[in-house]
């Protein structure tokens, strides 16, 4: 009788499933990256510099979690035609406030601004989404969303296998002209704001030829059918919150702001000296952009053209010398475990760097990788895993996070390639 029950129960979530749909998306409006942006600021801060450096993109690494809002922030400061943005998760916190504030003041000096969120962030929080989106020059799309009638936790038994599978990409693109790429979501533990958790983590900002094909997988994601305005995913009995009001509120949040700990920190960065002293100085060489096809929520997980893994083949096998690795969520499994063992076999040295028990924040992602570090240790890999403590030298922010985590995953081929 109980396991008769048992079935029942399921037969009756997964109907409540089946009765309850996604509005119909093919209305969805077709956009694209604006392309005719040399004569911008941006355009032309840069453009003496990329004569010179025909074909090649030039980059300036983000390891610091206050430069690394910083130099979005400088970004959007500058933005004259268009920012697009794309995040698997936009906090309602200090950081996430602070861009909402700069997205609106960009927005209303005319620009064009794009969001595309992944929905796992975005419960409760349809009126805000909605009320930005009505701003004349603000368009929110939500990917791979979740049905606004059903409880988020009983589609994870009804759409397990849809909505289980998300939109992690994350990229904040400006004019065209230069983007910041890499492992930062927008959150306050991203970019040293947080006094709990410091995420240690790692972006690009990148100008050039690579910037247009940041672009092109934007305009991927962006016009794909699973990318849904946010305004057709609200009940109709939800209604918006007063622009105006919403501007007001974020006047006032940035005026108590402007003279706090973590402003002040920001103003006093490493880049923001840099920036105010016009000393910035890029790397150059050629990049490529690669990430999964939109698509792959598409097909079924084992269809790997859909997938990013397929294009870093090449860089793995002609490496020679070393492969480094930081990755926070590590689990070779079995096969990870002997591809590691075949690069030591043809005299590849291993280092891998990533998550301790105590600093990892997925404990269970951490059980995982456990069970294979004798097996990694016995192929010849070195193997090491990061403290929960930042040393006291490295705290910054509003004063120094008490836990840190990786949160980076960023490849090393032969220190002649990196994948970020």
């Amino acid at each position: 009788m109980a396991r008769l029950s048992l079935f029942l129960l399921l037969a009756v979530l997964l109907n409540l499933g089946g009765c309850a749909s996604l509005p119909d998306n093919s209305g969805r409006l077709y956009s694209s990256a604006v392309t005719d942006t040399d004569n911008t600021r941006l355009g032309r801060d840069f453009g003496a510099e990329l004569a010179r450096h025909p074909g090649q993109s030039g980059f300036l690494l983000l390891g610091n979690g206050l430069d690394a809002f910083v130099a979005r922030a400088a970004l959007v400061s500058v933005a004259e035609r268009s920012i697009d943005l794309q995040y698997y998760l936009f906090h309602d916190d200090l950081v996430g406030n602070l861009l909402t504030y700069l997205l609106l003041q960009a927005a209303d000096r005319g620009v064009r601004i794009r969001v595309l969120l992944d929905d796992m962030d975005m419960s409760g929080r349809g009126r805000i989404l909605a009320t930005l989106d009505a701003h004349p020059n603000i368009e929110i799309r939500l990917f791979n969303p979740f049905n606004r009638n059903l409880p988020r936790n009983l589609q994870f038994l009804t759409r397990f296998g849809s909505v289980t599978r998300r939109m992690h990409n994350k990229s904040f693109t400006v004019d065209n002209q230069a983007t910041v790429v890499g492992g930062r979501n927008i959150g306050d533990e991203y970019f040293d704001a947080d006094m709990d958790l410091a995420f240690g983590d790692l972006d690009v900002l990148a100008v050039g030829p690579v910037v247009r094909e940041v672009s092109g997988s934007f305009d991927d994601y962006w016009n794909h059918e699973l990318a849904y305005p946010v305004s057709s995913l609200l009940k109709t009995e939800q209604k918006l919150m007063d622009l105006n009001g919403l501007k007001s509120w974020a006047d006032e949040f940035w005026n108590e702001q402007k003279n706090s700990a973590y402003l002040t920190a920001l103003r006093d960065s490493p880049l923001a000296r840099v920036l105010r002293q016009n000393r910035v100085s890029l790397v150059w060489g050629e990049a490529e952009a690669v990430y999964d096809s939109p698509d792959k929520l598409t097909h079924d997980i084992d269809r790997n053209e859909y997938h990013l893994t397929p294009k870093l083949i090449p860089y793995v096998r002609s490496m020679q010398r070393e492969f480094i690795v930081l990755s926070a969520y590590f689990v070779p499994g079995k096969e990870g475990v002997a591809f590691f063992e075949a690069l030591r076999d043809r005299g590849v040295r291993v280092r891998i760097l990533t998550n301790s028990l105590a600093s990892t924040d997925v404990p269970l992602v951490h059980a995982g990788y456990a069970r294979y570090r004798k097996a990694l240790l016995r192929a010849g890999v070195e193997l090491y895993e990061t403290s929960s403590v930042k040393p006291q030298g490295e705290r910054s922010g509003v004063g120094g996070s008490s836990r840190a985590s990786l949160h980076a995953k960023t490849y090393l081929f032969d220190r002649r390639y990196a994948f970020i």
